[in-house]
C-alpha cells in the first residue's frame, strides 16, 4: 500500500496542472515577487482590469487581489508617451519605494511621505529636475514651470498614490512625467492609473519593497511579451 501511495503521489506530481493566469504568461518579471497587471482591451479604451499577483514558493504566480476596474488616461494607452498627451504609457515598470499622500499613512509597508504645502512634482521638460518630486518653501513660486503639480492641493486624487517609474532610468525630456497609481476621480485620468479608494488602499498595503513590485500595462498580447 505504501509503494502504491508513493507511485500515485509521483504520478500526481508529474501531471500537476501548469501555472495559470496572465502573470504566468509573461516572458520575464525581472526578479519581482509581486506583480500588478493592468490589462486593457485596446489602445483607445480608458478602462482596464487590474490584478495583484504574488509568486508562490513553487514558482507560480497566484492572484491575491482583483480583478478591479481601473481608469486609464483620457487618450487611452500609448507606447510612445509624450508630455501632455493624456495617455497612459504601456510597458513594465517598477513601483516607487515611497508612497505619497495628503492623508495620514494608511499602514503601508513602504516609506510614506505625507504631503505638505510646497510639495510638487516637476513636470517641466526643460527643468533639470524633470519628473521628480520637489519641495520648495510654502508660498514660494517653484523654479520650474510646465504643468507641474502642487501635490498637496489635489485633495481627492492624491489622498494616497504610488509612483509608476516610467521615464525614470534615465529621465528623458518630454517623454512623460508624474505617472501615478492614485485615487479614482470618476473618469479618465491625465495619463495615470486610478482605482477606487478602498481598492487602492488594499493594494498599497500589500506592496512589499523586498518583493520588488513590478507593474505591467498594456493589451494581453503586449503584457505576454514583457
Amino acid at each position: 500500500m505504501r509503494v502504491l501511495a508513493i507511485l500515485l503521489a509521483l504520478a500526481g506530481h508529474a501531471y500537476a496542472a501548469p501555472c495559470s493566469g496572465l502573470a504566468n504568461e509573461l516572458a520575464s518579471t525581472r526578479g519581482a515577487a509581486q506583480l500588478v497587471t493592468v490589462e486593457a482591451s485596446g489602445y483607445r479604451t480608458t478602462v482596464a482590469s487590474l490584478v495583484l499577483w504574488e509568486k508562490t514558493s513553487g514558482g507560480c504566480w497566484r492572484r491575491v487581489a482583483g480583478p478591479w476596474t481601473a481608469r486609464l488616461g483620457r487618450s487611452g494607452l500609448s507606447d510612445r508617451k509624450r508630455e501632455g498627451d493624456g495617455a497612459t504609457p504601456t510597458g513594465a515598470y517598477a513601483l516607487g519605494a515611497t508612497v505619497y499622500g495628503i492623508a495620514p499613512d494608511p499602514g503601508v509597508r513602504t516609506a510614506y511621505h505625507r504631503l505638505v504645502c510646497g510639495d510638487w512634482w516637476d513636470e517641466d521638460p526643460h527643468s533639470p529636475g524633470y519628473n521628480t518630486f520637489r519641495h520648495v518653501p510654502c508660498g514660494t513660486a517653484p523654479p520650474f514651470g510646465g504643468a507641474s503639480e502642487a501635490l498637496w492641493q489635489a485633495s481627492i486624487a492624491y489622498q494616497q498614490f504610488a509612483v509608476i517609474e516610467h521615464n525614470v532610468h534615465p529621465v528623458v525630456s518630454g517623454r512623460g512625467s508624474a505617472t501615478f497609481l492614485h485615487d479614482d476621480l470618476g473618469g479618465p485620468t491625465n495619463g495615470c492609473i486610478s482605482l477606487p479608494q478602498a481598492q487602492l488602499l488594499r493594494l498599497l498595503r500589500k506592496l512589499r519593497p523586498a518583493a520588488h513590485p513590478l507593474i505591467v500595462i498594456g493589451t494581453v498580447a503586449e503584457i505576454r511579451s514583457f
